[in-house]
C-alpha cells in the first residue's frame, strides 16, 4: 500500500522515532576486538550482526555508532518493524539520513517519485544515487531487520547489491541474512559476526566488571560470573544488575555459582514467565537434556511439531546458545539450571518417563554416555551399566575424567569387579588426579585376573605410571615405565600417543628437553587430534613446559596459546589439563610483564590445580599467582597464596610443593633483608628436604637440591654475606646448567651480578649480559623480581644506554596505557563529524555553553550576522525550533559528547 502526501505528513513523528537511535546502556564496554575500525570490517562494504535475542546486537551496533562519529563519519539509524514493506521501508531510509546526517531537505524528489504503488524499486534507486552525491561518508545502520516481511527483506538486499562506494551499511538481526549475502561474503564484500563474535570473553567480562565494581570484585569472582553466564550477553546484564543492588557483590556470585539457588530462578524468572504456557512446558521438558536437538525435543515432548516450535523459541527468546554441529544446540546454563529446578517438582513418574524417552533416542544415536546417565536416572540400572561399560573407557581417552568419576559414585562395587573395562577405565580417572592409591588398587584388581595379556598389563604400566607421577614420585615414575621403553606392545593409536608421551616425560626429567621435543615431533600428527585430541595435547603441554624449562618464553607461548583455546573449546575451561596449561601459560605471560593477562589465566582455576594438577603445574600456578599478588602491591595476599600451597603439599603428602613454598618465600623476605625470617624458613626447609632418602630418589632430590640452593643464597644475601652468597650462587648455577633450566640461569646470573657488585664493584658487565637474555627470551620480570636492588640497578643503567632507555620507554608506555583516560573538563564538546563544518561544530560548542551571540561573535573574532549565518544551518540541519533544541538534537545524535 503507498502513501498519500497526507499521510506521509501524518507518519513523520512515527517515522522519526524509528530514525533516533537508542540509549547507550550505562558502562557500555568497547571491546576493542569488535571494534568498527577492525582491518577486518573497517573496509567492509555490508556488515551482518546475526545472532538470538540477548546478544548484545543493539549494544555493538551503539559502540559502532559512536565510533565512526568519532571519526567523522555520518551515521543514519533505522529500526525495523513489521509494517515496513519495500515503499514504507523507503520513506524510512529517506527519514533516516536526513535525521542522521541533518539533511533536512534529503529525499524530497525521492519520495515525490515513490507516490506510485509499483516505484518501489526506482526510488531506492533514486535515494542510492542521492546518497552518491552526498558529500559525505554516510554509515546506515538498520537494526532488527528479522522484522520486515520479505518485500522489505528483498529492498534491503538490493540496497546491499547497489550500494555506492561513499555508503556502508551494517545491519542486524536474529536471522535470515545468511542467504541475502551469501555471494557478498563469497566475494569478500560483506562479512558476517555471528553469537560466539558477540560472547563475552573473560578479559572482557573482567573489563566489564571492573568498570563498574573497581577492586570490590577480584578477577576469580569475575571468572565465576563469566562461566556461570557463559559469556553470554543478557545473562551478564542480569548479574551485573543483581550485584548493583547488593552491599557485597562477590556475594551475588556466590549465589549465581550455586546451580540450584534461588537467585538464578529469579534471576531468569522473567524471561521465561513471559513465555507462553505451552512454550515454558516444552523448555522444561527440553531441559532434561545438556544439548539440544529437534528430533530429539520431538521425542521428549511427544509432539511432532516440536521442531517448529524450537526453532521458533531459539529465534524469538534468549534462551538458546547458538546451534552446535548444525541442528544441535543448548539452553544457556542459567536458564537450564533453572528449568531444571522446576523440571524437579514434576511427578515422579513424568520424570522417569523423559529419561527413558531421552536414553531410546541417544543409544540409537550413538550417544552411549549420555544414554547411560538417563538410563540410570530412570531407574534402567542394568541397562546403563552396560552402556557405561561400553562407553567410559573411550570417555576417558577423549578427556572426559568427570563423567567416570561420577559414575564411580554410581557403580557397585559387584558391577565393577564383573566389568574389567569399567576398572580401566576408573583406574585411569583416579590416577590423573589426587586419588593415587585408589588408581592403583583398581589396577591391582585387573591384573589378579591370570588372561591378562601384555597389552593390557602395559596399559596398566601406563595408568601406574601416571599415578605416581602425580604423586610426585618420578623416579619410580621412570622405574615402572623403563621396562617397556623400547618394546611397547602393539595398540591402537591412542596407546601409540601415550608411550611417545611418556618417552617425553622421561627425557625432560633426564634433563633432556631438546630430546623430549624430538621425540614428540617425531609422530606424525595427521587427524589424531581429532580422535584422540585429548591425548595429543598431553603432548602439547610437555612441549610447551620444555621451551618454558629451558627460558624460551616466546617459543613456549607459541606453543602453549593454541593449545590452551583447543582444550577451553572442547573440554572447558575448568578442565584439569585446561588448568595445567593456563597455569604455564600465565607463568610465561607474567614473566613478559603481562600482569593483567596472567591473573585472568590463573582465575578461578587454582583450586582444579589444586586437586588435579600435576606437581609442577600446581607450584607453577601458585608461584605466579603470589608474583601477581606482590606486583599489585598485595604483598599479604602473595604471602596468602604460598601458605596455601605448602597446605596443598601437606594434605597431598608432596612435600616439594612445601619446599617450592618455603623457597619462594625466602625470595620475598630476602628482597627486604629479613635475614632471621629467611633463616627460619630456610631450617624448616632443610628438614623436609631431608626426610627423602637422595639414594632412592636421585632425580626428585636434584629437583630440591636446587630450591634448597637458592634459598640459601637467597638467605645469606639477607644476611649481606656476599661471600656465601656468592659462593652458594655458584652451585646453583651448575646445577641450573646441568638440569638445563634457562629462566632460572638467568635469575643467578643476575644475582651474582648483584652480590659481585657489592663486593668488588665490577658486576655491571655480567648484569648487562643477564638483561640482554631476558630480553631475547622475553623474561622482563625475572631479574626485577629476582631482587628490588637488582630493579633500581638495572633503572640506572638504563639511563645510560641507549638500548636500556628503549625499554624504559616501553615499560612507561605500558604505565602510561594502564592508567584510567583523563575526563573532558569543559562539557560538551562536538564530535569531528562531515555533518557540520568546522565553524558550526565550534558554534555548537559554544551554544551548549549557553554563550549569547555577541559572546559566540567574541570567543570567535567574527561578526555577529556570520554567527546567525552559522546558526540558522544548524537549525536548518538539526531540524530544531530554538537553541536548546539545537542542542538536545545534536546530543542525542551524538553529534555532542562529554568526552568522558
Amino acid at each position: 500500500m503507498s502513501l498519500s502526501p497526507d499521510d506521509n505528513d501524518r507518519h513523520v513523528s512515527e517515522l522519526l522515532l524509528k530514525t533516533i537511535p537508542p540509549r547507550a546502556p550505562a558502562y557500555l564496554l568497547a571491546r576493542p576486538r569488535l571494534s568498527s575500525a577492525d582491518p577486518a570490517l573497517k573496509d567492509r562494504q555490508i556488515i551482518a550482526i546475526q545472532a538470538p535475542a540477548g546478544f548484545g546486537k543493539t549494544c555493538l551496533l551503539a559502540q559502532w555508532r559512536r565510533e565512526y562519529l568519532m571519526r567523522g563519519t555520518a551515521v543514519a539509524w533505522l529500526s525495523a518493524e513489521e509494517r515496513d514493506d519495500a515503499h514504507r521501508l523507503l520513506f524510512g531510509l529517506v527519514h533516516a539520513i536526513r535525521v542522521g546526517c541533518a539533511r533536512p531537505q534529503f529525499g524530497r524528489f525521492v519520495l515525490e517519485g515513490a507516490m506510485a504503488p509499483a516505484r518501489e524499486l526506482d526510488g531506492l534507486t533514486a535515494w542510492l544515487a542521492e546518497i552518491a552525491q552526498l558529500s559525505l561518508d554516510v554509515v546506515l545502520i538498520v537494526d532488527e531487520i528479522e522484522r520486515l516481511p520479505s518485500s522489505g527483506i528483498e529492498a534491503l538486499s538490493y540496497l546491499f547489491h547497489n550500494a555506492p562506494p561513499n555508503l556502508q551499511i551494517v545491519a542486524a538481526t536474529r536471522r535470515g541474512l545468511d542467504l541475502v549475502m551469501t555471494d557478498l561474503l563469497a566475494y569478500g564484500q560483506g562479512v558476517a559476526l555471528g553469537p560466539e563474535a558477540l560472547r563475552f570473553r573473560l578479559d572482557e567480562t573482567i573489563s566489564l566488571i571492573g568498570s563498574r565494581f573497581g577492586t570490590r570484585v577480584d578477577a576469580d569472582h569475575c571468572a565465576r560470573i563469566h562461566e556461570c553466564t557463559d559469556g553470554w550477553p543478557l545473562g551478564l546484564q542480569l548479574g551485573l544488575a543483581a550485584m548493583d543492588r547488593a552491599t557485597d557483590p562477590r556475594e551475588v556470585i556466590d549465589a549465581m555459582s550455586d546451580r540450584s539457588g534461588a537467585l538464578r530462578d529469579h534471576l531468569v524468572g522473567g524471561l521465561i514467565s513471559a513465555l507462553s504456557e505451552e512454550d515454558g512446558r516444552f523448555l522444561m521438558r527440553v531441559s532434561v537434556v545438556d544439548a539440544v536437538h529437534p528430533e530429539l525435543c520431538a521425542v521428549l515432548t511427544n509432539d511432532p511439531l516440536a521442531p517448529e516450535r524450537l526453532a521458533r523459541l531459539m529465534r524469538d527468546t534468549p534462551c538458546f546458545i547458538t546451534a552446535e554441529n548444525g541442528a544441535w544446540c543448548r539452553l544457556h546454563l542459567l536458564v537450564r539450571d533453572t528449568l531444571r529446578g522446576r523440571l524437579a517438582h514434576l511427578p515422579a513418574a513424568e520424570q522417569t518417563e523423559l529419561h527413558a524417552r531421552a536414553t531410546t533416542w541417544l543409544a540409537g544415536h550413538g550417544m552411549l554416555e549420555e544414554a547411560a546417565r538417563h538410563a540410570h536416572a530412570a531407574g534402567q540400572h542394568q541397562m546403563a551399566y552396560e552402556l557405561a561399560e561400553q562407553c567410559l573407557h573411550d570417555a576417558v581417552t577423549q578427556g572426559h575424567l568427570d563423567a567416570t568419576l561420577n559414575w564411580l559414585q554410581l557403580l557397585p562395587e559387584q558391577e565393577l569387579e564383573r566389568r574389567p573395562r569399567l576398572c580401566l577405565a576408573a583406574a585411569w580417572a583416579l590416577a590423573t588426579g589426587a586419588r593415587h592409591a585408589e588408581a592403583q588398587q583398581q589396577v591391582a584388581r585387573i591384573l589378579a585376573n591370570p588372561e591378562a595379556d601384555a597389552a593390557l598389563r602395559y596399559e596398566c604400566a601406563l595408568i601406574t605410571s601416571a599415578a605416581v607421577f602425580f604423586s610426585d614420585e618420578i623416579d619410580r615414575f621412570l622405574d615402572i615405565f623403563e621396562p617397556w621403553v623400547e618394546s611397547p606392545p602393539d595398540g591402537p593409536p591412542w596407546l601409540v600417543q601415550a608411550h611417545m608421551n611418556r618417552l617425553a616425560t622421561r627425557a625432560m626429567l633426564r634433563g633432556e628437553p631438546a630430546q623430549a621435543r624430538r621425540v614428540l615431533q617425531a609422530l606424525p600428527r595427521g587427524d589424531l587430534e581429532k580422535r584422540i585430541g585429548y591425548i595429543v595435547r598431553w603432548g602439547d603441554l610437555s612441549v610447551g613446559q620444555s621451551y618454558f624449562l629451558e627460558g624460551k618464553m616466546r617459543l613456549a607461548e607459541e606453543t602453549l596459546r593454541p593449545a590452551l583455546a583447543s582444550a577451553e573449546a572442547d573440554l572447558g575451561r575448568r578442565h584439569p589439563l585446561t588448568c595445567m596449561f593456563a597455569a604455564t601459560l600465565a607463568a610465561v605471560a607474567y614473566d613478559a610483564d603481562r600482569i593483567d593477562e596472567a591473573a585472568a589465566l590463573l582465575a578461578n582455576r587454582l583450586d582444579v590445580l589444586e586437586h588435579a594438577g600435576t606437581p609442577d603445574t600446581v607450584i607453577i600456578g601458585y608461584r605466579t599467582a603470589a608474583c601477581v599478588a606482590a606486583a599489585q602491591d598485595v604483598a599479604h595476599r602473595a604471602l596468602d597464596l604460598l601458605d596455601t600451597l605448602y597446605t596443598i603439599g601437606s594434605e597431598r603428602h608432596l612435600p616439594r610443593l612445601c619446599i617450592a613454598s618455603l623457597g619462594e618465600q625466602i625470595r620475598m623476605h630476602a628482597g627486604r633483608y629479613r635475614a632471621e625470617t629467611c633463616e627460619a624458613l630456610v631450617r624448616r626447609m632443610d628438614e623436609i628436604a631431608s626426610h627423602r632418602d637422595v639414594a632412592k630418589a636421585p632425580l626428585w632430590s636434584r629437583l630440591v637440591a636446587l630450591t634448597q640452593t637458592l634459598a640459601h643464597a637467597y638467605a645469606a644475601i639477607a644476611a649481606r654475606r656476599w661471600r656465601q652468597a656468592l659462593d652458594t650462587l655458584g652451585e646453583a648455577s651448575a646445577l641450573a646448567e646441568t638440569m638445563k633450566l634457562g629462566r632460572v640461569r638467568i635469575e643467578v646470573m643476575a644475582l651474582r651480578a648483584l652480590v659481585i657488585e657489592q663486593t668488588e664493584g665490577n658486576g655491571r658487565a655480567l648484569l648487562l649480559e643477564a638483561m640482554n637474555l631476558a630480553q631475547t627470551f622475553n623474561l622482563m620480570r625475572t631479574i626485577v623480581d629476582a631482587h628490588p636492588e637488582l630493579a633500581n640497578w638495572m633503572a640506572r643503567l638504563n639511563d645510560e644506554e641507549s638500548a636500556g632507555a628503549s625499554a624504559a620507554a616501553a615499560a612507561q608506555a605500558r604505565r602510561v596505557a594502564r592508567m584510567p583516560a583523563p575526563r573532558a573538563s569543559e562539557g560538551l564538546r562536538a564530535v569531528p563529524s562531515m555533518v557540520f563544518t568546522p565553524k558550526e561544530r565550534e558554534i555548537l560548542e559554544l551554544l551548549a555553553r549557553n554563550l549569547s551571540n555577541k559572546e559566540i561573535a567574541l570567543a570567535m573574532a567574527i561578526g555577529e550576522e556570520t554567527v546567525k549565518w552559522h546558526l540558522k544551518n544548524l537549525f536548518r540541519k538539526l531540524n530544531a525550533g530554538t537553541r536548546k533544541h539545537v542542542v538536545h538534537r545534536a546530543t542525542a545524535l551524538g553529534l555532542l559528547d562529554s568526552g568522558g
